[in-house]
């Protein structure tokens, strides 16, 4: 079965619109995700949305999905009103397809396929059926996957390419492609794009949501750039450059402060060399005392990864020298006891106890711990230490009997800050560090890390979040694993962004 002769992907006439929204502002309590948010989408075309972490491109994907509903202005499929009373109906007009499949693993593909109109007789569930329905919509969609296969043993490629089919067999008029590559390598990558030009050419509609400005340039039609919940321009992308859009998602910022740019001087407290893991190849670098140095880079890119690898957390090869003396590696205790700490990316998996009280959190790692002459933990110490703790990182409810999990997520991390710097390390960790915090405690924790450089601790920060990154007086890009760019002292923010998003554009 060919492409022309296949039935036409769902989408109407090429050209005419499939999805707008006009206008549309959503708050999230007193934080304003959307302001005023103009998008439209046109049949057999692939429309991308760009912008920073923060933008507004997931509360975009959760107003056409109908996860929320704006506070005002109109969203319309077709120009007709979306049906919010209607779930059904609103399948028929969109559907996400997320980085994070959201198959049932224990089900096989043809029951995922079919999951809500599997096919039934006077016995129940007519299985036959099923199977001829599923490879019917396989074979359509030149999926080459058994519909017997348990989509738990399916790729991420193979999983992401059944919820495309999935999509389009039920109609779908718009199909949102959310990060669809952050999990797959470039090979992989090449041939869903090379999908999705082919189902477009067959009539298919897409929005692509991507970090990854050269996807951007290789599928996509029209890209709209968000910037601070706001639409700051739609382009066709044969009319647009790189850095018009890198300019467009940073905006006008100044760089950042002297105090954050001074450079350190001294002889290096870390070195890394060699370094490799999972997701990360043979690093080298250096960070004296004091200094702050920036681990940048895509979500993919293995900035996380190296981080959490140098803290002890994730297997790791190479070689780790801290003031010349080697760091055991694949050990958090190991590390703690030489003198690093790690701040997690993710609290709840591996920076915290949500059930134990803030000052048991605390005071976990041994080596913040004084004990008497028989090994028994000094109570005084424990609770003299939390109390600075929760009153230097303002934590809030200020009290040490609190379960850390009835915290909010700022506070949260507050106390998971508290744990690291407990154990005075001479080099700190952070990666993602204020991930999912509100602005005040955003605020806090950078400080904190300030501090801790002042005072002369060596700062390592994982992330991707322009804010962490300006406190640091280095730099490092990373991009598939491997370090890419340096940039020193004096660096912007559109430097910065464009040697992330791999545009080449470092110039002023």
């Amino acid at each position: 079965m060919t492409a022309e002769t296949r039935r036409q992907p769902p989408g109407g006439t090429r050209g005419h619109q499939v999805a707008e929204l006009r206008t549309i502002t959503k708050r999230f309590g007193a934080t304003l995700a959307l302001d005023g948010v103009d998008l439209t989408v046109h049949a057999g075309r692939t429309h991308g949305l760009i912008g920073r972490n923060g933008a507004g491109k997931s509360t975009v994907v959760g107003v056409l999905t109908g996860l929320h509903h704006p506070d005002s202005g109109v969203l319309t499929f077709g120009g007709r009103p979306a049906p919010f009373d209607a779930p059904r109906r609103w399948r028929r007009h969109v559907a996400c397809v997320y980085q994070h499949p959201m198959l049932i693993p224990n089900l096989s593909v043809a029951e995922n396929l079919l999951l809500d109109r599997l096919p039934r007789n006077r016995l129940g569930i007519d299985w036959r059926r099923t199977r001829l329905q599923a490879a019917q919509i396989l074979e359509e969609w030149d999926l080459r996957v058994a519909p017997t296969a348990r989509a738990g043993d399916l790729d991420v490629e193979q999983a992401q390419l059944l919820e495309i089919a999935k999509a389009l067999s039920h109609g779908s008029d718009l199909i949102v492609l959310d990060e669809p590559t952050a999990r797959l390598d470039s090979g992989a990558a090449a041939r869903l794009f090379a999908t999705v030009r082919r189902l477009q050419g067959a009539g298919a509609t897409f929005l692509l949501i991507s970090h990854y400005l050269h996807e951007v340039f290789d599928v996509c039609d029209e890209v709209t750039v968000l910037r601070d919940g706001r639409r700051v321009g739609t382009h066709s992308t044969a009319e647009v450059t790189a850095s018009d859009l890198v300019e467009q998602m940073v905006g006008d910022v100044p760089p950042p402060p002297a105090t954050a740019s001074a450079m350190v001087s001294g002889r290096p407290r870390l070195t890394v060399s060699g370094f490799s893991g999972a997701r990360f190849h043979d690093l080298d670098l250096t960070a004296s005392a004091g200094e702050i140095v920036g681990l940048a880079g895509l979500v993919g890119s293995g900035r996380s990864q190296v981080g959490e690898a140098l803290g002890g957390l994730g297997e790791a090869s190479g070689r780790v020298l801290l003031d010349g003396e080697q760091v055991p590696l694949g050990r958090v205790d190991a590390a703690l006891a030489t003198g690093i700490a790690l701040i997690p990316r993710d609290r709840h998996q591996a920076g915290m106890v949500a059930g134990m009280r803030v000052d048991d959190n605390l005071t976990l790692a041994d080596e913040c711990l004084s004990t008497g002459r028989l090994g028994v933990v000094s109570a005084r110490r424990r609770r003299h230490l939390a109390d600075s703790l929760i009153a230097e990182l303002d934590v809030r409810p200020a009290r040490r009997d609190v379960p850390v999990g009835a915290l909010s997520g700022g506070n949260q991390q507050k106390v998971v800050f508290g744990r690291a710097l407990a154990t005075r390390p001479r080099v700190l960790i952070a990666v993602e560090p204020t991930a999912g915090v509100d602005i005040a405690s955003k605020t806090t924790l950078l400080n904190v890390l300030n501090q801790a450089s002042a005072e002369g601790t060596t700062v390592i920060v994982c992330s991707d979040d322009l804010d962490d990154l300006r406190i640091c007086h280095r730099v490092l890009v990373m991009r598939a694993g491997r370090l890419a760019t340096e940039l020193n002292a004096g660096w912007s923010d559109r430097q910065l962004v464009g040697a992330i998003e791999g545009t080449n554009d470092v110039e002023d």
